[in-house]
């Protein structure tokens, strides 16, 4: 397709964002869920957060986990971390990357971490200088939209992710945070910050695909995606899960844009999240397969 990367990168945010929301998962299923996405060959997962078990229960055990995973060369886990005592937490652990989050929505950012998007943007800093050779990656939530202030100017967030790359961050993540992005949208915020960046898409209102595809076109070669669809905002109403990593390997596999993941697998690591949370996951994919399992039926 023209316009269209050769590869993209998918960073499975499932046992991290797609979880966080859910009643607490033990450790021994979210080892499960985590081995599952590498046996699909997904190598980039968001794998936990080092929070306080009392605000989040649903992270707790967060080194548990990174013990217990099998990790083959090559797959990389991240940790969302919120402050410099999260990120020293998990710097004592084996980590390859860490996530901070940071709001162009000063009233999200405020119910979010307790914070103001200035101070957040001070703890960045503290946490890049902490890393040391470990990258951070910012994720900028309510980059298309805020469900607090409503729209959001562009020129703002490509401010912010200027301001994010000099305190030290190594990679940002624009997130559609409530699911109001459209591809206009899309294109005019990547006009301001280049396509150097990440996406982070909800499917609130069913763009997400399509928004991902926009992205795509413009050049953007990094993704992140819930396995089955899951995840959420607590501090947004109406907020709904992310984009489907099988949904989005589905039809990148049919685009032929590589990403090393195998559809099938996906959907068997679906079914293990389906069962962790209790119900059917939103995915459609999961649920009907993808159109390559139909075409094998027919020959």
């Amino acid at each position: 397709m023209s316009g269209m990367p050769s590869s993209v990168v998918v960073r499975d945010v499932g046992p991290r964002d797609g979880l966080q929301p859910e009643a607490p998962v033990a450790v021994e299923g979210r080892v499960r869920l985590i081995e599952a996405l590498i046996v699909a060959g997904v190598t980039r997962i968001e794998a936990v957060a080092f929070v306080s078990p009392k605000a989040v229960p649903a992270m707790s055990g967060a080194a548990e986990v990174l013990a217990a995973v099998g990790r083959p060369e090559g797959v990389r886990l991240s940790a969302l971390v919120p402050n410099v005592k999260g990120a020293e937490l998990a710097l004592a652990e084996t980590v390859d990357e860490l996530t901070v989050t940071i709001s162009i929505s000063e009233t999200y950012n405020q119910r979010n971490v307790r914070m103001s998007t200035d101070e957040s943007e001070v703890v960045i800093g503290s946490i890049c200088s902490a890393a040391g050779a470990v990258p951070v990656d910012a994720v900028v939530s309510c980059a298309f939209g805020s469900p607090y202030e409503g729209e959001v100017a562009p020129a703002d967030v490509g401010a912010l992710v200027d301001r994010l790359r000099a305190v030290g961050c190594s990679a940002v993540t624009l997130a559609d945070t409530t699911g109001m992005a459209t591809p206009r949208r899309i294109d005019d915020v990547l006009a301001v910050t280049g396509v150097d960046v990440g996406l982070h898409l909800h499917d609130t209102r069913g763009t997400a695909l399509v928004n991902a595809y926009a992205a795509m076109q413009a050049g953007v070669a990094r993704f992140d995606t819930s396995v089955g669809g899951l995840g959420g905002s607590p501090f947004a109403h109406g907020a709904t899960g992310n984009l489907a990593t099988e949904e989005l390997v589905a039809v990148l596999d049919d685009l032929g844009v590589r990403t090393g993941i195998d559809v099938e697998g996906l959907v068997a690591a679906a079914a293990v999240a389906s069962e962790l949370v209790g119900r059917p996951v939103p995915s459609r994919v999961a649920v009907a397969g993808p159109r390559s399992r139909l075409a094998a039926a027919d020959h």
